[in-house]
């Protein structure tokens, strides 16, 4: 075998890190997810750079932002072309393949370049009976989609004869509407707890945070809920039961997931090839589990800004203490090419935390830069936002402005800050802008956001004023 490592990456779309018990689960456990985090190293800071499902993919992808790869929106479309990771490892030697949500591009229109391999679902794709398309046309596989894609990849695996391989096993679940398949059903029927911030009133939130058309109380639809409530309940009543029936059907998409994980695991042992292998399980970005009594993601709040990120490589990776350090998806793609040896695109943006995994000493990354572009879209409501976070603070600017971009809507709405001290407001329920005694740290914040915007590229939105120091 050769001594590069191979390297597999399962991705899921909206596995929020609150539901995996490596990271202090109360609602259900994982223990195939789990078993990577205990043979390697699990990240307890890393962050989506734009909590999106096309943008995120593109950005762990390209490993740079969303102003530099062109997909800001659900509907910007990826030039596949520009150099990726997998551009990278294909041109030394790997043999790449993608299977499964690409979700970057429309329709039939999908196009994987730099993959000996490619197997993709069309958009969201359909859990049960997907059709895929490969290099030979559209085609239906009867099943359910989790497994069928583990199939794919496995099959694909196994087709290889020594020298080393990319398999990108990217999974539709557990994106909405949330369909387990029928070995689940039996699973969460016992009530699931609530978050304890499920009843945030925004009392302090912008009036920007209030629009978004998220809430489990009032936005999920018949189709997310597959029956409808229970008649002659309160209002309150109700938000309780969509919660519990919302929860239950996530819940057993993630429990597929986790056993098709295992199945993964247990495949790269039986081949002797699990030590030699970086195996990365990450989601596309967090999501609201009833946090602050919403669903989805978008914000640049914690539960959605945090990515689950576990991953080993038992040859050349210690397990260890779990990593603390700030991280991005936009890091992904360096890290990978240095475990690999092979050298990273000028164009990338990130930085390899390989050193972290080495134990090695890093320079502390002060910040990380954040900007959600899909403003006032017709079904969330969220709106467009870009902020700065630090191992403390977080600043947020809602600019509001879809700027004309294709997934915006055409609303616009006055800007708003908010701030919050996550050292003293972990929940992130005390909007403290305004607070004077935070006056000083905010306007530093303004200025460390605005240099940070200058050192990547991308510009502030014009109703920012430039920030005295900057």
């Amino acid at each position: 075998m050769s001594t590069r490592p191979n390297i597999v990456m399962i991705l899921t779309d909206d596995h929020a890190a609150h539901a995996i018990s490596a990271y202090g689960s109360v609602v259900n456990t994982t223990p195939r997810i789990d078993e990577i985090a205990a043979a390697g190293r699990r990240f307890d800071n890393c962050f989506a750079t734009n909590s999106l499902c096309s943008p995120s993919r593109a950005s762990i992808l390209t490993g740079t932002y969303s102003h530099v790869n062109g997909v800001t929106t659900l509907v910007t479309p990826i030039d596949a072309s520009q150099p990726t990771f997998v551009s990278a490892l294909k041109e030394a030697g790997y043999r790449t393949a993608m299977i499964g949500k690409w979700h970057m591009g429309d329709g039939a229109g999908h196009d994987p370049q730099h993959f000996d391999y490619w197997d993709v679902l069309i958009e969201q794709g359909e859990y049960v009976d997907p059709t895929f398309l490969d290099k030979s046309g559209l085609r239906t596989e009867p099943g359910y989609a989790t497994d069928i894609i583990t199939d794919l990849a496995l099959n694909w695996i196994s087709t290889l004869d020594d020298g080393p391989y990319c398999a990108l096993i990217y999974h539709k679940a557990p994106h909405r509407p949330w369909v387990p398949s029928p070995a689940y059903q039996d699973r969460f029927t016992e009530p699931i707890p609530l978050p304890s911030t499920f009843h945030d009133d925004y009392e302090t939130r912008s009036s920007s945070a209030r629009r978004a058309a998220m809430r489990i109380a009032e936005h999920l639809t018949l189709e997310d809920l597959k029956t409808a409530p229970p008649t002659g309940l309160s209002y309150e009543e109700e938000a309780l039961w969509k919660y519990q029936r919302f929860m239950e059907d996530y819940l057993r998409c993630v429990a597929s997931v986790d056993d098709n994980v295992g199945r993964v695991t247990d495949f790269l042992r039986e081949r002797g090839e699990f030590n030699d292998t970086l195996l990365l399980y990450a989601s596309d970005q967090g999501f609201f589990l009833g946090d602050h009594g919403w669903f989805d993601k978008r914000f640049m709040y914690e539960e959605s800004l945090r990515m689950p990120l576990v991953l080993s490589y038992p040859s050349r990776v210690a397990p260890g203490e779990p990593i603390a350090e700030m991280v991005t998806n936009v890091d992904w793609a360096q890290t990978i090419l240095e475990a690999a040896g092979v050298e990273a695109h000028p164009r990338m943006q990130g930085r390899s935390f390989w050193d972290l995994l080495q134990d090695g000493l890093s320079a502390r990354r002060d910040g990380i830069y954040y900007r959600y572009w899909e403003h006032d879209d017709v079904f969330h409501k969220a709106p467009a936002h870009y902020g700065y976070r630090t191992a403390r603070y977080k600043l947020i600017y809602f600019y509001n402005d879809g700027m004309g971009i294709p997934g915006c809507g055409w609303g616009t709405y006055p800007p708003e800050w908010e701030l919050y001290d996550l050292e003293t407001d972990p929940a992130e329920l005390h909007n403290v802008y305004d607070d004077p005694s935070y006056l000083g740290r905010r306007e530093e914040l303004k200025v460390a956001m605005w240099r940070e915007q200058a050192r990547l590229g991308d510009k502030p939105h014009p109703s920012q004023p430039r920030p005295v120091g900057a």
